[in-house]
């Protein structure tokens, strides 16, 4: 994930700074948060049912690659979202959100929204994404729907350049290839899962209009900008 060398797991240090700035927690906080999960549903964040590892480019800067972790909550079986942390670590950061849609409602999107999306295709074919400690055999019928989905992914927290603190707008995210130390960890050979993905069939079609970045050598970013703000009553 750190392409400079630096420790960047929550509250380490990434050249010096700690990321998050911030006090350690208080045991009181501790308790607190216990009673809280004890008495809370917490409903939205148990429908968390996969963990998908794979990496990241940022389309307007093909130099900086990051190794992300989607946590995978399925709403139906065209529509997955993805809250999307730079590890696996009970310390990792939320720095982003992705949202997965079958090829079957990217084709209802209109051209300039499906610019915003990016094919599944090679991350699944390549070995690149990855459940991790989840046998291939169990996958395979995930992985054949994968192959088949596009995704938009919006990175709101760029840890990698050492941010301490979530700034600016969003970027945009796509796929890319650094996986040598995430191999390492999990134990995985990239190459042998591009062997044991061979019969997973690739989409007969990828819509042009995706990986734009890719076709088009353009990326998005999310600007911010002051507007008036349009008032429901009086407000001082």
């Amino acid at each position: 994930m750190d392409t400079s060398g630096g420790k960047t797991a929550a509250g380490g240090h990434h050249g010096g700074d700690q990321i998050p700035p911030g006090k350690a927690m208080t045991i009181g906080q501790h308790m607190l948060d216990k009673g809280a999960q004890m008495m809370q549903s917490l409903k939205p964040i148990k429908q968390m049912n996969q963990h998908l590892c794979t990496f990241a480019l940022y389309s307007h800067d093909m130099t900086r690659q990051i190794q992300t972790h989607h946590f995978v909550t399925r709403l139906n079986q065209d529509f997955l979202q993805c809250a999307v942390y730079d590890s696996d670590d009970s310390t990792g950061r939320l720095i982003g959100v992705e949202y997965i849609v079958s090829d079957k409602i990217f084709e209802s999107l209109s051209p300039e929204e499906q610019k915003l999306w990016h094919s599944h295709a090679y991350e699944i074919k390549s070995g690149i994404m990855v459940n991790p400690r989840v046998p291939e055999i169990v996958l395979k019928p995930e992985l054949e729907n994968l192959a088949k989905t596009y995704g938009k992914f919006w990175c709101t927290w760029q840890t990698d350049r050492g941010d301490n603190l979530p700034m600016g707008g969003g970027y945009r995210g796509g796929a890319a290839e650094l996986v040598a130390e995430r191999n390492e960890k999990y134990s995985i050979s990239s190459e042998g899962l591009k062997k044991s993905r061979i019969e997973i069939a690739e989409p007969e079609w990828i819509n042009p209009q995706a990986d734009y970045w890719k076709q088009h050598g353009k990326g998005f970013f999310v600007g911010v900008e002051s507007t008036e703000m349009k008032k429901i009553v009086p407000f001082p």
